[in-house]
């Protein structure tokens, strides 16, 4: 039987391999490693598909080291000990030529696995690289992170894919066979989602379920291919990735990238009720008092999506997502609170002054509990000039109403009323 496409035309030499010429270019740095014959110790992060373990097979190979590989899919603290004795053996301590032991999604490994890898590093016993989809500041613990270099790998772009494909109609001789001529490559393009591994995949399905004298054109990919499933890890890096871009495009009033990136967590099957959470967050935090329905718009899609679910939410989450968008803005709030809490870290639990506090018995109204306390609502426009803040405080601005229409308004409104804090 016979491998994958893309195990067939794996490049074995570091010329040959495609993309990541900010690493293996000519002036790449990990191009400079190898020339030198000194690697160290690294991780390979980036998303699938993009060459991490073709590119740890390419280092060992041009290097002549002994090369290990596990998978911490499946492999535990015991197959880790085996294979670093296995190194030990096949290797010498602090030379150029020490194995290298390859882990593919490192990010799997749990603390332990990880640290029963910490002595062969420090001692030279191995030169670990780790493969990982995952941020390695999270998913790497930091006394293996700070012995290793992290080196990001970015998906294929265009011409990458192009060329890719290229190499597989010139080199296999399976796919050379039935003389395959790419008319359009737009939808293998967007099924692969900057993947080589699937971009590979996908062609080799298609080339290999017609008979010879193939032109790929985008509708018979999407034909054999029925959907392009949107990779979207709901507990990695691309959660948090995607939603503080969904965030930052409506903080920006940018509707048209909020729906965007609205759309790609749909897609991704994003939890309803979070990204409604999220919604909530924002309008308060990043438009507060500039609009204060934004909040009620908010909270009621929270409603209505929680009521209706997907696929309906959708065009609720649209709604809101484009009306936050639009929406004046004001981070006044959230900055205001952000002063108080850190004034009360730095003053502690100061008095109420006598004038605030409750008095329920005779003995607090004897001590002066509620004294000289001037009700509101008993003065003109329901508002009389008094003290809220503790004795040590007095005088303090925490909000800063911001520059938009209301809060220009709020502005008015309390200069005339406390002319000694906002003058």
């Amino acid at each position: 039987m016979e491998p994958p496409l893309a195990e067939r035309i794996r490049p074995k030499k570091l010329e040959d391999y495609i993309s990541q010429q900010h690493l293996v270019g000519k002036k790449g740095v990990l191009t400079q490693h190898i020339q030198k014959g000194l690697i160290p110790s690294l991780i390979l992060w980036g998303p699938p598909g993009i060459g991490k373990t073709t590119l740890a097979n390419i280092i060992a190979e041009t290097s002549k080291r002994p090369f290990f590989t596990l998978s911490a899919i499946n492999a535990g603290v015991k197959d880790v000990r085996e294979v670093i004795d296995k190194a030990k053996q096949s290797g010498g301590l602090f030379t150029t030529k020490n194995p290298i032991l390859f882990i593919d999604e490192i990010h799997r490994f749990s603390k332990s696995q990880q640290d029963s890898l910490l002595a062969a590093v420090e001692k030279g016993w191995v030169t670990l690289i780790g493969a990982t989809t995952e941020n390695p500041s999270f998913e790497v613990i930091p006394a293996l992170l700070s012995r290793c270099q992290v080196y990001i790998l970015n998906p294929f772009d265009k011409t990458d894919m192009k060329a890719l494909l290229q190499r597989a109609m010139e080199e296999d001789k399976i796919i050379a066979d039935k003389n395959v001529t790419l008319q359009e490559i737009d939808a293998l393009l967007q099924v692969a989602s900057g993947d080589a591994r699937k971009l590979l995949n996908v062609f080799e399905l298609i080339v290999t379920s017609e008979e010879a004298n193939i032109t790929i054109t985008n509708d018979l990919v999407l034909q054999k291919v029925q959907r392009n499933v949107v990779r979207y890890d709901k507990t990695g890096e691309q959660h948090y990735d995607i939603i503080s871009a969904f965030i930052k495009s409506i903080r920006g009033s940018d509707p048209n990238a909020a729906v965007y990136w609205l759309a790609r967590m749909i897609e991704g099957g994003e939890d309803v009720k979070f990204i409604a959470r999220r919604m909530l967050i924002a309008a308060s935090e990043d438009i507060g008092n500039a609009n204060p329905t934004a909040l009620i718009m908010a909270t009621n899609t929270f409603q209505a999506v929680t009521a209706i679910g997907y696929p309906e939410a959708r065009i609720v989450l649209s709604q809101c997502a484009i009306y936050l968008a639009n929406s004046a803005k004001s981070n006044a709030s959230y900055e205001a609170i952000n002063k108080a809490v850190q004034l009360v870290k730095q003053t502690g639990d100061l008095s109420v002054p006598l004038h605030l506090r409750n008095a329920p018995t005779q003995l607090m109204k004897d001590m002066n509990y509620g004294k000289e306390y001037k009700y509101a609502h008993a003065y003109e426009g329901n508002f009389i000039n008094q003290e809220f803040m503790p004795n040590d405080l007095q005088g303090t601005s925490l909000y800063n109403p911001g520059v938009n229409a209301r809060e220009n308004e709020f502005r008015k409104v309390m200069k005339d009323r406390w002319r000694d804090k906002y003058d």
